[in-house]
């Protein structure tokens, strides 16, 4: 009979080895992923929200480029009631509700 020595199983050891192997390049390729998915995902949304914002502003340097101009500025006055110096304000009541 041969006693029982402890023997190293090489082939076993060597599976689980490139086992944990695989485990760690699977989970490093899907972290690096993710993260590019991530990455993806909010440069979608900064585009848009660029997209957004050029709009804005070109709405905003219109709206600049009519307050500038002096018969803008006048009538918005005379909207909200204001008159130049000198003139003689009239009121018109009496009218029938439309």
């Amino acid at each position: 009979m041969t006693s029982p020595i402890a023997r190293v199983r090489w082939d076993r050891l060597g599976r689980i080895a490139m086992l944990c192997l695989l485990v760690a390049l699977a989970y490093l390729y899907l972290s690096a992923g993710i993260r590019i998915f991530s990455t993806w995902r909010q440069a979608r949304s900064d585009s848009a929200q660029v997209v957004a914002l050029e709009r804005e502003h070109t709405l905003l340097q219109r709206q600049h480029e009519a307050l500038g101009r002096r018969g803008t500025v006048e009538q918005e006055a005379r909207r909200l009631g204001m008159m130049n110096p000198g003139e003689l304000p009239y009121v018109v009541t009496g009218l029938p509700d439309n």
